[in-house]
């Protein structure tokens, strides 16, 4: 191909790349699988590594690329980015609509979800992305254009003939599934956690390395046109043909008749928030005719043509009693605030997440101190701030400990990380937590050794370490409050079985931190025993895909510590199964499977089982990379996207046929 094909070629590829992105992200109706779209991309990326001149800044495979930066640049917006005047209830609507009457008459509105995001400004000119930028001071923002580019939902060229030269805002949001979703992997891998939704998305676009920006959960929602050098005569319609450009305008935008239909959406609008998969906090209202918006204007901080309805607080503020230190599984100390019992969105809260000790020193939170909390959906509640002028002089600091709270003994913290962690692995809070750990479900699923159980247990002196559980005898456990005979044999006997469990459940139960438990199943497919495991150097284990650089290295640290090994030399005399009897040849080695729906003849943990008994693998969400999903009753959305991407489904009846075949 010379170079003239070659541009015909990389030219039809990008605009059908471009039309299953738009697809896939915007409409969520993919019509090829991930494979075929990835066929598309690599024949694309191979035709412009031949041909490097004829790359442009709008072509797909440039959404994530470059180094990383050493600071933002500041750019001007087109149009300034004012603020918008807020209201809090009906009659300042309605008060709204006299003001607006009166200077131009009837007038029709739209209605917005107010999404509590990061506004944004996109440039383009001839229909291509040439500029992101953040709101910054309304006037100028940051250029955070490489950031922005690595959001699937933002067209780098726009779509259709209409729109070509236009600055447009949108507000980037993080959803609450994408959310807690990435603070739960966070908090498996003992890293920071987000605040919220909003702080996540606000942290993410400020990133000087896109390369990170590419792995968060963003999405945007666009919802105006603030310059373009085309007309329009309603902002309703602007935004159908923002949708026609290739953006996602938010579905629950309304246009209505009159103040008192504004109202009753608005209302709608509240009921549903709860329900939805991303933050709002009020509605926005514009007059919907663009000559009667120019004819209103602004003032130097509002348009005098739109308004926000603020729906009711998901915050309060409250007196901070104390703060509490909470040790965790892997011995990190994480502040708590013990708060005078308040209500926040209809739930009472007295206690408090402060993250870590280097944001309670940011946020100068003291206690005694008045504090605004904030809960955001199931989320954690928070405090989000101090409210400084409410001091009396008597509030007090919490510094960062230097010996855990719990058994007194010194805390380390690692360069680079906020986390400050006890490192007594005898701490009876680390010992609680890693009890817990090692007898939850999808480890070596325990029954009948609840979290009270566990504290009593510790409490009575009856266990030092996780071995100690199976030295229980009967009359050890009848001396705990609430056990009679037959709940004391069960205990024991669950206990028994879970000697039983395949290796996988041990490495994740034994709680290295960064170890989750896909991580836990790729390292049992790779290693026959917990023996070869510990022997394994850092170097080799940094070379198993799908593991990473520091889970290698926790593992490494993991099985250099004595106190560790001594535990699984422990559980080998006990009789916990540490050694495969077969690895080679397993039938479904490496194959991985996705389960949705009810099954009917087996529980979800005995499939799973039975997958890893034949060196396959379990894994939660679906991707390209799945070999079976197998659905069984009532399936969920984990069906329907396998569907869209063309995977292996099958059934149950099919399932059990392919273990026994194999």
């Amino acid at each position: 191909m010379n170079k003239n094909e070659a541009k015909k070629e990389i030219k039809r590829l990008r605009e059908e790349i471009n039309f299953h992105n738009h697809n896939y992200y915007v409409k969520n109706n993919p019509i090829i699988s991930d494979f075929k779209f990835d066929q598309l991309l690599k024949k694309l990326e191979k035709l412009e590594t031949l041909y490097p001149d004829l790359i442009t800044s709008d072509s797909p495979t440039q959404r994530v690329g470059g180094e990383p930066l050493d600071s933002f640049s500041t750019v001007e917006h087109k149009v300034a980015m004012l603020s918008l005047d807020n209201t809090y209830n009906y009659e300042e609507l309605h008060e709204f609509d006299d003001r607006t009457k009166k200077n131009v008459g009837e007038v029709e509105y739209v209605v917005e979800p107010k999404i509590d995001g990061v506004g944004v400004a996109l440039l383009y000119e001839n229909s291509v992305l040439v500029r992101g930028a953040t709101r910054g001071d309304g006037i100028k923002g940051d250029d955070v254009t490489s950031n922005l580019k690595t959001i699937r939902t933002i067209p780098l060229r726009l779509m259709g003939n209409t729109l070509k030269n236009v600055e447009i805002r949108g507000e980037v949001y993080m959803p609450l599934t994408g959310f807690k979703k990435y603070n739960k992997e966070q908090e498996k891998k003992g890293e920071p956690v987000f605040a919220n939704p909003r702080n996540a998305a606000a942290g993410s676009i400020r990133q000087l390395d896109p390369r990170i920006v590419e792995l968060r959960p963003l999405d945007i929602f666009v919802y105006f046109i603030s310059f373009t050098d085309k007309k329009f005569s309603s902002h309703y319609k602007a935004l159908e043909e923002l949708k026609k450009a290739g953006f996602r305008v938010n579905p629950l935008v309304k246009k209505v008749d009159n103040i008192e239909d504004v109202i009753k959406y608005c209302n709608k609008l509240e009921k549903k928030r709860e329900s939805l998969d991303y933050d709002i906090d009020g509605a926005v209202i514009k007059v919907d005719s663009i000559s009667k918006q120019k004819e209103l204007g602004e003032t130097s901080k509002n348009p005098r043509w739109a308004i926000s309805y603020k729906f009711a607080a998901k915050q309060a503020t409250t007196r901070l009693e104390d703060i509490t230190i909470q040790v965790g599984r892997t011995g990190t100390l994480t502040p708590v605030a013990v708060l005078k019992p308040v209500k926040v969105g209809g739930v009472t809260v007295s206690r408090a997440t402060l993250h870590n000790f280097d944001e309670l020193k940011r946020k100068d939170i003291r206690i005694g101190d008045w504090v605004l909390v904030e809960r955001s959906g199931d989320v954690i509640p928070q405090v989000v701030k101090s409210i400084k002028e409410k001091r009396s002089g008597g509030e007090k600091r919490k510094t960062t400990p230097k010996k855990c709270p719990i058994c007194r003994s010194s805390v380390l913290r690692i360069e680079d990380e906020v986390a400050v962690r006890c490192v007594n692995h005898l701490c009876p809070a680390r010992l609680k937590w890693r009890v817990r750990y090692f007898a939850s479900r999808d480890a070596m699923d325990i029954d009948h050794l609840g979290e009270s159980t566990i504290d009593k247990l510790i409490e009575e002196g009856l266990i030092d370490n996780i071995a100690d559980l199976y030295h229980l005898k009967k009359e050890d456990i009848l001396k705990l409050e609430g056990f009679k005979d037959k709940s004391a044999q069960n205990l024991l006997d669950s206990l028994e079985n879970s000697k039983k469990q395949d290796i996988s459940r041990l490495i994740y139960g034994l709680g290295i931190r960064h170890v989750g438990k896909y991580a836990a199943q790729i390292l049992a497919s790779k290693y026959q025993s917990i023996d070869e495991l510990a022997e394994a150097s850092t170097e080799e284990l940094k070379e198993i895909d799908g593991l990473g650089d520091k889970t290698a290295e926790a593992i490494g640290s993991f099985f250099a510590t004595t106190e560790n090994i001594r535990l699984i030399e422990q559980l080998k005399t006990i009789g916990v199964k540490t050694k495969e009897i077969k690895k080679e040849g397993l039938p479904l080695k490496g194959n991985k499977f996705v389960f949705t729906g009810g099954l009917s003849n087996l529980s979800r943990p005995e499939a799973s089982d039975l997958i890893k008994q034949q060196g396959g693998i379990v894994v939660s969400s679906v991707n390209k990379d799945i070999d079976y999903v197998v659905v069984g009753d009532n399936p969920g959305s984990k069906y329907e996207k396998a569907k869209k991407l063309g995977l292996n489904i099958i059934n149950e009846d099919k399932f059990i046929k392919l273990i026994h075949k194999k």
